[in-house]
């Protein structure tokens, strides 16, 4: 009885071995190349700046009033500064990048899920289903993307979940676009033929074996669809569609700046410094990412 079990579960682990070693392979191939190990590096500074400001364990509390420290640079006490309320910006820019990733990853995973699902979909059955998703994403991408999400968060209030829901909307057709491509292309070969003819369900061919050969483009473009993603929530909370204050935002405070930069540059420089780094960072990374993935490097 013992054999037969092991006999059965022999290629279940195969298959998870050779999984394990294809995912150390492809972060070893990211860290070899030097945008992806810097892009890599960053993105782990950020998550550690989030994880300092989403656990309150930084000196000073990001929305405490020191008014005798009112407009001051930065210091060995406040490291950012304080501005016009006599605010640790250093704490305040930590929470902000906490809410910028904390919207940017669910806005970003609602979009993949959903724009995949739709997009592996319609390549997958093509006719009137490709027809119509294709309409609606060809519709959709008539609009300019702050825009849109501008349209959705008016109608639906402000909000980080709000926010994120209204950033999904706009990143849906892109994941729809990006998934759809590849699928075309792989529902024609010889291997998923195969399976059908063998009887196997269409959803099980469709999570099992079109996904994963589909996979590739759709990880790129997450980790791209962040970086806009943070661009985007910021531009809707300097815009006021965002959290409303005292709270703390990258883009809020960039907006809370502009009638005091030219007496504290440090307000404006510091939150839009870890935008950009946030920005440059997630690129870098996806670039490397994109080498990594590259069918034609899979056996450096």
């Amino acid at each position: 009885m013992s054999e037969a079990t092991r006999a059965v579960q022999t290629p279940a682990r195969r298959r998870r071995r050779r999984r394990g070693r294809t995912g150390a392979n492809v972060f070893v191939r990211v860290l070899r190349d030097r945008n992806g190990r810097i892009g890599f590096v960053i993105v782990c500074l950020l998550a550690v700046v989030a994880i300092l400001g989403v656990t309150g364990t930084l000196p000073h509390d990001p929305l405490a009033n020191y008014p005798d420290w009112r407009m001051r640079g930065p210091s060995a006490r406040f490291w950012f500064g304080n501005d016009q309320f006599g605010r640790d910006v250093a704490a305040r820019c930590a929470v902000g990048v906490w809410y910028s990733l904390r919207v940017a990853l669910v806005s970003v995973a609602m979009a993949a899920v959903v724009g995949s699902a739709l997009g592996i979909s319609a390549g997958f059955f093509s006719g009137w289903l490709d027809q119509i998703v294709s309409r609606i994403v060809d519709i959709m991408f008539a609009f300019p993307a702050i825009l849109l999400a501008m349209a959705v968060v008016a109608a639906l209030g402000s909000g980080w979940t709000n926010t994120a829901f209204a950033i999904a909307i706009v990143y849906t057709p892109i994941f729809a676009r990006v998934s759809r491509a590849p699928t075309l292309s792989v529902r024609t070969s010889e291997f998923v033929k195969a399976l059908r003819v063998q009887g196997i369900p269409t959803w099980r061919i469709m999570l099992r074996h079109v996904l994963p050969n589909v996979s590739a483009p759709i990880v790129v473009q997450v980790t791209l669809a962040v970086s806009w993603a943070i661009l985007t929530e910021a531009s809707l909370s300097f815009l006021g569609l965002g959290p409303k204050p005292p709270a703390a935002s990258l883009g809020l405070m960039v907006a809370d700046s502009s009638s005091t930069v030219a007496l504290a540059w440090w307000t404006l420089a510091f939150p839009a410094f870890f935008i950009a780094i946030a920005v440059i960072g997630l690129n870098l990374l996806g670039d490397g990412l994109r080498g990594a993935l590259d069918p034609r490097r899979a056996g450096e």
